[in-house]
């Protein structure tokens, strides 16, 4: 492998001149001039006159007159050596001698610079005989590829668009020297100052060369030290806290922002401005900000050098309106800041931004609010007069919609809430704003521009849109001891054909599970304020337990259904939606398992001594028709990813309007989300339920609210807790063996031994009332973190599912043994016939003549107790951390949640994860 060469070339060909100069001088001195004067019209040398000779007889040599130097050779023509890629033509077009020029040393060297300028050649000479200028050039290689090496922190895609040097270019050594440079600039700004870049050059046949670029990307140069001179007010641990800049610790190693940034560095200036003049130091100001390298070029040492000055406090404030519908006094006595207050400056600019947008509201889109300070550094105090000029009420002149290429542009204006022609209202243009936003369709923080219009009282409502996917596609797979392979899937399109219509699918498979819904939503029903949808579904699901470990399908539930749904608006937040559903249920059990003619008629039916009573309860056929009225209340300023705002939602059920089922159902829920600053978004929910039937089986055990209509609690309404893993249940306790001996009592288990075993027996009886609550913190992470769509949150989920009517229990301490009437066991005895065949009596002795053990006689094969648990009021807790990331695959959710608090029989799981993709 070849390095770069370097000038040597030039340098020697300038010697070669420097030579040839010198040995021609020596040549001249020895020379009478007329040896080099030339006849122009004859055809040969004029005859030289005879040497002059000084008075002591010898030659006299003459020196040279300038007119003498002047008289040069006249170039005739101008040959090209040594092209081999570029026509001679090309060639010497790039230089200014041509034939007839007067050939001069300064001419030969411009002939050189000319050929410099190019870059297309790494060696040149020109030479001149008798006016025949032969130029003679090796053309640069041209470059068969780049090869990067040893660059793992930035890759080649992010790096080769950013560099001149590209196959089959000319290779030139600037260019080479402005990658090298460039290289090393991407890596300064990932803060990797120690980074080098040494190019080399492999050469190929046919003038070809491979271009390398040995990279060294070095450690990442973290901030050790941030120092702060001058500050007396505030610690420096205070001072650093507000900064965006961190020292490299052990304790920030996912926080990006350790490394050095010198936008950052100016950044954190402001910051301490900015702290410094809310806390009243109105005259602070940063004398200097330096950075230091360490000499390893690995850290950085960055040293404040503050002037605090001194705290001031608020003198006179007031407001001067020069608009009619502002009255001074008025506005004055409303202001935040009260004099004697701290002085502070973020107060002052918020209460600028709150008179602009309260002046918007009464159609003064460019009002211009300005505070006027008064400095008093006698007795250290700011007055601030905020002074509200006068300006024009602005209307709508027009409202332009712009970058929109698949959603149709009435689906954007009719989410405004000011039209054309309107008085400008800040509030109006804020609440559009915020709806555009709901949508979904566009890019995160859209905003609504607004330009002068025509005149100076109109106004131009720009939504200059950035279209996002809006299809959804959720994929996931697992599988499970118990139910093998489980499949997932739904795919929905919130914007389908541009028109804001919702269609989606979703498909569900397991073993012992299958579902399929298809819906539709259209928002505006004929370009109404209206929406309407229906949603058409089947679901099939198999619940099951476990006994003498084989896993049993306990019930099997098959619901067929479709539901319609229509909205209107009733304020700007307030809507009301109706709906009607009309489900048909069936349930049944496995009749070789839970099925007897325990009465003798010859008819086998559900028996509760095999199945539980409320397994026996829940089998038939049954249609459900269902009126519900949900009334929402929503200000939320993201529909997907709220950042403010809150959102109420109550909706009551009547079921009774034909069908089997009769009862009515309420639920409420709510949430709430406030920004805390630096990024943190808080956020609260709260939701209940309580349903009650109008139903009165009057049967002991049995709870008037089929299982069916139940309320169930768990993943993925309270993490921490597994599918319907919170609630009511029975638990079965099995009787153990502990001896073999089946004639003598068994050991039962405790509640604690029979839930922490791998395959745990517990039915999940749902409730009649439940509540949910959580809080959310989102954390946000350095400018990496947010680039890869990380969003990290703490949170904290409490709930409860209850009330429901404690069912009949079951115990089989000895298998369900058979007795004889008076309540004395019945035992296998096996023996032989008189005939010779075995035979099988039932004796009430445990032990056969012989000695031998008599089995018991077993109805059912199953030793166990049941246990009624978890109908308790009492709130489970469980606190977590969980994760979104916009993965490149789609987006993707983990939750790892710790139970804190928990009832007898509750099923927890820890670790939970869901993901899916957009188109």
């Amino acid at each position: 492998m070849t390095e770069f060469a370097s000038a040597a070339t030039r340098r020697k060909n300038s010697a070669a001149r420097l030579a040839i100069g010198l040995l021609a001088g020596t040549m001249l001195a020895g020379m009478p001039a007329a040896a080099f004067a030339q006849d122009e019209d004859a055809a040969t040398p004029s005859p030289a006159p005879a040497p002059a000779t000084s008075q002591d007889g010898e030659a006299f040599v003459p020196t040279l007159a300038p007119a003498a130097t002047a008289q040069q050779d006249v170039v005739q023509t101008i040959a090209i050596s040594g092209a081999e890629r570029l026509e001679p033509n090309t060639i010497l077009s790039y230089i200014k001698l041509r034939p007839g020029d007067v050939w001069t040393q300064a001419a030969g060297d411009q002939v050189l610079k000319d050929l410099s300028a190019t870059e297309l050649f790494s060696n040149y000479s020109v030479t001149n005989d008798n006016g025949n200028v032969v130029i003679t050039v090796v053309e640069n290689p041209v470059i068969n590829r780049i090869i990067l090496e040893g660059n793992k922190r930035i890759k080649n895609d992010k790096i080769l668009p950013e560099i001149k040097l590209s196959p089959r270019q000319i290779f030139t050594r600037s260019k080479v020297r402005a990658d090298v440079a460039r290289i090393i600039e991407l890596y300064k700004r990932q803060g990797r100052f120690a980074a080098t870049v040494e190019p080399k050059m492999v050469e190929l046949s046919q003038n070809r060369v491979d271009v390398v670029f040995e990279i060294n990307e070095g450690p990442k140069s973290k901030v050790r030290q941030i120092n702060i001179i001058g500050n007396e007010a505030f610690s420096d641990g205070d001072l650093r806290g507000e900064m965006i800049t961190k020292q490299a610790r052990l304790t920030s190693f996912l926080s990006s922002n350790t490394s050095y940034d010198p936008d950052r560095l100016a950044f954190d200036q402001q910051k301490l401005r900015q702290f410094y003049l809310t806390e009243g130091y109105a005259d602070f100001r940063v004398v200097s900000a330096v950075a230091e390298l360490t000499p390893d070029k690995r850290d950085f040492i960055i040293t404040y050098v503050v002037e605090e000055g001194e705290r001031y406090k608020f003198g006179d404030v007031g407001v001067e309106s020069r608009l009619r519908d502002f009255d001074d006094s008025a506005m004055t006595t409303r202001l935040p800041m009260k004099t004697g207050d701290w002085y502070d400056a973020k107060l002052v600019e918020d209460t600028v931004e709150q008179m602009t947008e309260l002046a918007g509201t009464f159609g003064y889109a460019f009002a211009d609010v300005s505070p006027e300070f008064r400095r008093n550094p006698e007795d250290h105090t700011m007055s601030v007069t905020f002074v509200i000029r006068e300006a024009p009420r602005v209307y709508v002149e027009r409202i332009d919609v712009n970058g929109n290429t698949l959603t149709q542009d009435k689906v954007i204006r009719r989410e405004f809430r000011i039209a054309e022609g309107d008085a400008f209202n800040s509030l109006s243009v804020a609440r559009s704003t915020a709806r555009i936003n709901s949508l979904g369709y566009f890019q995160e923080n859209f905003e609504i521009n607004q330009v002068e219009g025509s005149a100076p009282d109109r106004i131009i409502l720009e939504a200059n849109v950035e279209e996002q996917p809006t299809g959804e596609l959720q994929l996931s797979a697992g599988f499970s001891s118990i139910e093998n392979f489980i499949l997932a899937g739904s795919i929905r399109q919130r914007n389908f054909r541009g028109r804001g219509q919702t269609v989606g699918l979703s498909l569900n498979y397991s073993r012992f599970s299958k579902s399929a819904q298809v819906s539709f939503t259209e928002p505006y029903v004929f370009d109404r304020n209206i929406s309407a949808g229906v949603d058409i579904y089947r679901r099939d699901i198999n619940s099951f337990n476990f006994r003498n470990n084989q896993r049993n399908t306990t019930f099997q539930q098959s619901t067929t259904g479709a539901s319609l749904r229509a909205g209107v608006p009733l304020t700007e937040y307030i809507s009301a939606i109706g709906s009607y559903t009309f489900n048909y249920d069936d349930v049944s059990l496995d009749e070789s398992l839970y099925f007897s003619d325990r009465d003798g008629d010859g008819v086998a039916s559900c028996d509760p001594l095999l199945a539980s009573r409320y397994l026996c309860e829940a089998i038939g056929k049954r249609a459900s028709s269902i009126l519900g009225l949900t009334i929402n209340y929503n200000t939320l300023n993201s529909r997907l990813r709220p950042t403010r705002g809150e959102t109420l939602s109550v909706t009551g059920e009547f079921a009774g309007l034909g069908g089997d089922a009769k009862y009515v159902r309420a639920r409420a829920k709510g949430s709430k989300f406030w920004p805390v600053g630096a990024g943190f978004i808080f956020s609260v929910t709260g939701e209940g339920g309580w349903i009650h039937s109008f139903e009165n089986n009057a049967v002991p055990g049995q709870d008037n609210v089929r299982l069916t209509d139940r309320f169930f609690l768990g993943e993925p309404q309270m993490r921490g807790f597994d599918i319907r893993g919170v609630g009511p249940r029975i638990v079965r306790l099995q009787y153990l063996d502990d001896d073999g001996d089946d004639s003598t009592p068994r050991v039962l288990q405790t509640i604690d031994e029979a839930l922490s075993g791998d395959r745990r027996v517990d039915d999940s009886l749902g409730g009649r009332a439940y509540y949910l609550g959580r809080a959310e913190l989102e954390i946000p992470l350095g400018s990496g973190a947010r680039e890869m769509g990380l969003r990290p949150s703490i949170f904290l989920d409490v709930g409860s599912l209850f009330d429901i009517t404690q069912p009949v229990l079951q115990d089989y301490p000895n298998g369900l043994q058979a007795t004889d009437g008076s309540g004395n066991l019945l035992f296998v005895q096996s023996g032989v016939g008189a005939d010779g065949n075995p035979t099988v009596e039932l004796v009430t002795s445990p032990v056969a003549p012989d000695g031998t053990v008599n089995p018991p006689s077993i109805i059912g094969g199953t030793y166990f107790r049941e246990v009624f648990v978890g109908d308790s009021p009492s709130p489970r807790i469980s606190v977590g951390v969980g994760v979104n990331w916009n993965s490149p695959f789609g987006p993707f959710r983990i939750d790892v949640a710790h139970v804190l608090k928990k009832q007898v029989g509750d099923d927890t799981k820890v670790f939970t994860f869901n993901v899916g993709t957009q188109f």
